[in-house]
């Protein structure tokens, strides 16, 4: 058990700054400065690669448990950047930086939104 913890941690470290090197603008330091938005988008980063990584905590071995947390989690990764640079109406990254709460309630919930859709699958 401690081994899939130590593996959890670390992924979702790992992730998490491939999200954030996608993003224009630096994660903790709009949080640092109070942006809600930027904290809306991340806590749903986080939420979602918790959510898959514990979907997958239910495979048998260690080695099954980092392919398909990292697979799912890779997923979640291209949805949402497809998200990011795709959405037409607006700059995601640009309302989000600005402290645009409602893009940073969206992208919240569809980082969550998917994550539940590959934990199905994974699980």
């Amino acid at each position: 058990m401690v081994g899939y913890l130590s593996v959890a941690v670390m992924e979702l470290i790992v992730f998490l700054s491939f999200f954030e090197l996608v993003t224009r603008y630096s994660c903790w330091q709009e949080i640092k400065r109070g942006n809600l938005a930027v904290s809306l988008a991340t806590g749903g980063k986080i939420f979602g690669i918790s959510h898959i990584i514990r979907s997958a905590a239910n495979e048998s071995t260690i080695y099954d448990f980092i392919l398909w947390s990292s697979l799912g989690i890779g997923m979640l990764f291209v949805a949402y950047v497809l998200f990011q640079f795709l959405t037409s109406v607006f700059q995601v990254d640009k309302e989000i930086a600005a402290g645009n709460v409602a893009v940073g309630f969206i992208a919240m919930t569809v980082s969550i939104s998917v994550s539940y859709l590959i934990g199905a699958c994974i699980g």
